[in-house]
């Protein structure tokens, strides 16, 4: 019983510290660069810079499936699935439409152009310039699947009708953190505002 006891122990000291270790990790991260306008009690308004992206069309599906599908693809490409086998930086968050044709999208990092990034490996991969964007953004916390990202994006437009603020139909997820992160998550559903 005792060896037992010492060894669950270790086992969970083991499992704080790789948290920890991929929460540090995650403070490396480059993000997608925005500028908060207003903060309200369950989201905010931010403005986007104009940002370079990897991206990946999928077809309609549960967000598990179609997350899977596309990080595998996007994520071969920034590990070296690429014509001269270069790995690019991770950035955050990963960023998916809420549409009937999902699309997945990792930002490039700054140090990059378009004309300077290496040829995909696979020909679904693509290079897409995202405008400079105003949106609203509500986050959430724990593990994203479709009936909490569909709550919360119900919630959104709900705050967003009582502020009389217009927005269009452009939703988008945005999951910050690792697979492998169990505390501290951060998901976010965003739409783009009408101007």
């Amino acid at each position: 019983m005792k060896t037992i006891l010492i060894i669950l122990g270790i086992l969970l000291l083991a499992f704080i510290a790789f948290q920890l270790y991929a929460m540090k990790g995650q403070s490396g991260i480059e993000t997608y660069p925005y500028t908060v306008e207003e903060k309200f009690d369950n989201f905010e308004i931010r403005s986007y810079e104009a940002s370079l992206f990897t991206m990946v069309k999928l077809p309609p599906s549960e967000y598990k499936t179609a997350s899977g599908q596309g990080f595998r693809l996007l994520a071969g490409y920034i590990f070296g699935g690429n014509e001269s086998n270069e790995k690019i930086a991770m950035t955050s968050p990963v960023q998916m439409s809420l549409e009937d044709s999902m699309t997945m999208m990792f930002m490039v990092p700054k140090q990059y152009k378009k004309e300077d990034l290496p040829k995909p490996n696979q020909s679904q991969v693509k290079f897409h310039e995202e405008p400079e964007k105003r949106v609203a953004a509500i986050t959430f916390g724990g593990w994203a699947d479709d009936d909490k990202i569909e709550r919360y994006k119900k919630e959104l437009i709900k705050a967003l009708e009582a502020q009389k603020i217009s927005y269009t139909q452009r939703f988008y997820f945005l999951g910050y953190n690792a697979p492998y992160e169990i505390a501290n998550r951060k998901n976010e559903v965003i739409v783009e505002l009408a101007n």
